[in-house]
């Protein structure tokens, strides 16, 4: 089994039923060689509009400017939770980490929430579509546009963070607007925005960062194949669980598939998969 390097706990602010110590025996029981508790800093505050469907959870963080800021993490709280679980797992390996959203845009904020190297996993992440002036939730873009729309906008603006200096290791869920994607109509098929998923692989590998094989949707193989195209050295392996069942949720598939693309452990079982080099290539 990989590590499991893409989870939230009870201190991301969306993970209502999040639980690290719970996460934490479970990984045990799955015999995970590690978990990374990479929990949300979301630092763009996304416009909504009188149509949107509004859960309990956003709705608790809805601003009176009409714009969705949930909380910042309690980064000494969860630090300190880290340490306790350290101490009561410690046959299992515990990372810190962070899941940042769009940190191109942000870049004072997230320096500041860096500061000290607390992180040892640091996810990029694209929640939003519209721009920084107008951003909004991908799932309430798809109610308005058109889902090849959304998916192109967000590509997009993946690439351009990819192509920042943003501070961060891995590119989280290229494929996250398919988790939104309509149950009627044209079916998501990668094929259709090959060139859109390849520019932004082209620049992930060209900035050195990894590429996240997220499982919440089966990332499709292709996704994979065209990373090892584009040059891609190293994949992570996230479950994105918001609860403790879902830890490393499909990962035997996922592992089978960047396994079929080159990719293999390294010597030691908390690293990122990473490909072969020729004798050439060293």
């Amino acid at each position: 089994m990989p590590p499991d390097n893409h989870v939230h706990t009870e201190w991301s602010w969306d993970a209502v039923h999040g639980a690290m110590e719970a996460t934490c025996r479970r990984a045990a029981r799955l015999r995970l060689p590690s978990v990374a508790f990479t929990e949300h800093a979301d630092l763009t505050p996304w416009v909504v509009r009188a149509e949107d469907p509004m859960s309990d959870v956003l709705r608790r963080w809805l601003r009176p400017d009409g714009r969705i800021a949930p909380r910042e993490l309690d980064v000494e709280g969860y630090l300190d939770c880290v340490r306790r679980c350290r101490e009561r797992y410690p046959g299992l390996r515990i990372l810190s980490g962070v899941e940042l959203s769009e940190p191109h845009w942000h870049p004072e904020r997230t320096a500041a929430l860096l500061a000290g190297g607390r992180f040892e996993r640091v996810l990029g992440s694209v929640h939003s579509v519209g721009g920084r002036d107008e951003p909004r939730l991908v799932d309430h873009a798809m109610r308005a546009r058109s889902p090849a729309d959304v998916l192109r906008d967000y590509l997009a603006e993946a690439r351009r963070m990819a192509a920042s200096d943003a501070p961060f290791a891995v590119l989280a869920h290229i494929d996250y607007p398919v988790r939104h994607w309509p149950a009627s109509g044209r079916p998501f098929r990668p094929a259709d925005f090959a060139d859109e998923f390849r520019e932004v692989l082209t620049a992930l590998a060209a900035s050195g960062r990894a590429l996240e094989i997220n499982t919440r949707v089966p990332l499709a193989p292709e996704l994979v194949r065209w990373w090892a195209d584009a040059g891609g050295d190293a994949v992570s392996f996230g479950s994105d669980a918001h609860r403790p069942r879902d830890l490393a949720k499909r990962f035997a598939e996922a592992a089978e598939t960047a396994m079929g693309c080159g990719f293999r452990p390294g010597d030691d079982p908390t690293d990122l998969w990473s490909r072969p080099r020729e004798p050439d290539q060293v």
